[in-house]
């Protein structure tokens, strides 16, 4: 220990002794600070500064109208651009845009064509079809600006197609209130028909019974054909104005099908939102059943959770009242199935929402969850995701044919009682002409009155066709349920099919600017340049007194660079926190977590130099490239090639800059013992093959060496 001793307090003396050595150690104390100092503050808060990013954008767009509603939606994207500083959104013409995009002037741009508008409309045309909004990008400018441009251009597609799928819907619901009311209005008309051909239905006995016994008692028959006379011009009339009715009740349901089809796919995506739901409360359950994480984790995801829940039970219950509405005019057979699922889904979701408040309430007591309590959550929750899965597989082949199905009964009912209708208008006149007929027979005689009695079954058999044909009506659904079917509020549903899932965002130690975020990495990146700057500079060897061995002069010298080195970190730790102002959440943790960082990065990078000369220099360099790429440092390390994956493990930088984010963001305990063990592993390495390996490669390679200096070019 004493040899070891010696030489570190001898390197501090001639330090100390020679004023030219101790300005080029504290150069080399500062330089690596420098270097993380100028990167951090480069790239402080860089997406903040995108309002200064030129991207043009040309409104060539002409306007169309949807349903009698003038639109021009490439106004309100450029309105809306107006007041959007997040890029800087520069508005010109066409050939403008596209040739400063091709010289530079503008990063990229956006032209919104003739007939944007115009397309978007045709949404409830037989022949939908899609807009389009032309981008252009120079990518050759810059790297990033690509991305950060497209990012805008998405934006613009998302507030539109939002903005648009809104008044779509509510131009559907419009339309069905449309429908319901005037069901509504003719209803009494309706059901006045109806109720005076069952009347005439339930009379026609009498009528036969007058005219079988009008030889034996003229006066009573006359009586009753008087009676038939009076009701028959009401009938008439009734049938006439129902004629009409019933045509304008079966161009509404037409409309209503093509409505109908062109919400389906909003009901589709409700159910898959749905399922996410379900399948994130099954992930849910894996992590509680971990128990590696932490109690805060688990209670802010348990809360998230709940109010997930709570929501996809409200969608779910109004996708079930919906499918019970229709399942009545698609026949009971047909969604049946559909609404039971539903109803399991709904049931499902709120016993898991039961169960998570349960947990929650466990967890805020400090109790632990319950195996039954966790398989309450993960049983529902798997339940619900393999009945929604099933409904989502079979939705475009069965579900929303069968509602379309259900329309078109309702319509072939009306084309049905329209035709009904038509055939009555023919017969009322046969009957007021038999009618009569019989009336002048009675007066006429006994033979007039025969041939009165065998047209009789014909009219019979006419009125009773039509009652039955109503009563069938009838049975395939009612016009009442109908009705409150289509009078739902237009303004809410379309508010709810624009936007049915809200998403609600917590940050887990949020970082206030990128520049801050990046400090571990180019604070730890910093540490190990230091290193190699130390060993280029100064020499690893030195003149061992009397006794000393080759391990004493090993440690002797490491304990000089390793002063040095730490005295590197204190000037890139407080620095960063003081000078800069970077966001620190512990910074004595930060400031400690460096100054062990830059120990093992010294002790790594002096053994190499130390055992293998300037080919361990050479080593050093190379392991530094392949860190800055290996570390996920900048980028996260699975969107790297797959040989930088495969070494990410086992690189001293990404265990490192692991430390330095944790004293950043906010230190979970577990993660920082795993990240300065792994450290502590290296320098266990390199202190192994330090001291067994230095003397004898030293010994080995001496001769080679002396050949190298003899060139006078190595040194």
């Amino acid at each position: 220990m004493k040899p070891i001793l010696r030489i570190y307090a001898a390197d501090i003396r001639r330090i100390a002794a020679n004023w030219a050595a101790a300005v080029i150690v504290l150069g080399l104390i500062a330089l690596p600070s420098l270097y993380a100092w100028f990167n951090i503050a480069a790239s402080w808060d860089p997406y903040s500064q995108t309002g200064g990013l030129p991207v043009a954008v040309s409104n060539r767009d002409q306007g169309a109208s949807l349903r009698g509603k003038a639109i021009n939606l490439g106004n309100e994207i450029v309105e809306s651009l107006r007041d959007n500083r997040n890029i800087g959104w520069t508005f010109t013409g066409e050939e403008q845009a596209i040739r400063g995009v091709e010289h530079g002037d503008y990063y990229a741009c956006i032209i919104i064509p003739e007939n944007f508008s115009a397309k978007l409309g045709t949404v409830l045309s037989d022949n939908p079809q899609k807009a389009e909004l032309v981008y252009y990008v120079n990518e050759k400018i810059n790297a990033v600006s690509p991305k950060i441009t497209g990012k805008g251009a998405s934006g613009i597609i998302e507030q539109v197609n939002r903005n648009f799928i809104q008044t779509a819907n509510g131009t559907i619901f419009r339309i069905f209130n449309e429908i319901g009311i005037e069901l509504e209005a003719g209803l009494p008309t309706i059901l006045t028909l109806r109720d005076a051909v069952f009347k005439l239905e339930a009379m026609m006995p009498e009528i036969e019974q007058a005219a079988a016994t009008a030889a034996d008692d003229v006066r009573k028959a006359e009586q009753i054909i008087a009676r038939v006379q009076e009701r028959l011009p009401a009938v008439a009339q009734l049938a006439q104005d129902s004629e009409r009715l019933a045509d304008r009740l079966t161009a509404a349901l037409n409309s209503g099908t093509k409505a109908v089809e062109a919400a389906g796919p909003d009901v589709l995506h409700n159910l898959q939102l749905l399922k996410l739901t379900a399948d994130a409360a099954v992930q849910l359950t894996e992590l509680l059943r971990d128990g590696k994480a932490a109690p805060a984790a688990v209670s802010a995801e348990l809360d998230r959770m709940s109010r997930r829940l709570g929501i996809a039970s409200d969608v779910s219950g109004s996708l079930l009242s919906l499918m019970e509405q229709l399942g009545k005019f698609a026949g009971a057979d047909k969604l049946a199935p559909v609404i039971t699922k539903l109803g399991q889904v709904q049931a499902d979701f709120q016993r898991q929402k039961v169960s998570v408040d349960t947990a929650r309430t466990a967890l805020g007591k400090g109790e632990k969850l319950s195996g039954e309590l966790i398989d309450g959550i993960e049983e529902p929750a798997r339940e619900a995701s393999g009945l929604l899965g099933d409904l989502i597989g079979r939705y475009d082949a069965e579900i929303q044919p069968s509602i379309v199905q259900g329309l078109d009964k309702a319509k072939q009912a009306a084309l049905a009682a329209l035709a009904m209708l038509k055939e009555a208008n023919v017969g009322i006149p046969d009957v007021q002409r038999i009618v009569g007929e019989a009336a002048q027979g009675l007066a006429a005689g006994e033979q007039a009155l025969l041939a009165v009695i065998a047209r009789m079954p014909a009219v019979s058999a006419q009125v009773k066709g039509l009652a039955d044909r109503i009563r069938t009506l009838e049975q395939q659904g009612s016009l009442e349920e109908l009705i409150a079917l289509l009078r739902r509020d237009a303004s809410k549903e379309s508010e709810f099919f624009a936007e049915p899932v809200v998403l609600q965002e917590n940050r887990l130690f949020p970082i206030p600017n990128y520049g801050s975020a990046m400090s571990p990495f180019f604070s730890t990146l910093s540490l190990w340049v230091g290193a190699l700057l130390l060993v280029s500079l100064l020499s690893v060897e030195v003149h061992a007194p009397d006794g000393a061995r080759s391990h004493h002069v090993y440690f002797g010298r490491f304990l000089t660079f390793c002063t040095f080195a730490i005295l590197q970190s204190l000037c890139v730790t407080v620095g960063d926190i003081l000078l800069l102002g970077t966001y620190v959440a512990s910074p004595g943790a930060f400031i400690l977590y460096g100054a062990a960082i830059s120990a093992v990065f010294m002790l790594i990078v002096y053994t190499l130099v130390s055992v293998f000369g300037n080919v361990g220099k050479a080593m050093a360099i190379v392991l530094l490239v392949l860190q800055l790429s290996g570390s996920g440092g900048t980028f996260p390390i699975q969107v790297t090639p797959a040989f930088f994956q495969a070494i990410h493990p086992f690189l001293p930088f990404t265990y490192a800059i692991g430390a330095m984010r944790e004293a950043v963001g906010g230190i979970v305990r577990d993660i920082v013992v795993r990240d300065l063990c792994m450290l502590g592993v290296y320098a266990a390495l390199a202190l192994v093959v330090g001291f067994t390996l230095k003397e004898w490669i030293n010994r080995a390679g001496a001769k080679l060496v002396a050949k190298a200096k003899a060139s006078g070019i190595i040194h």
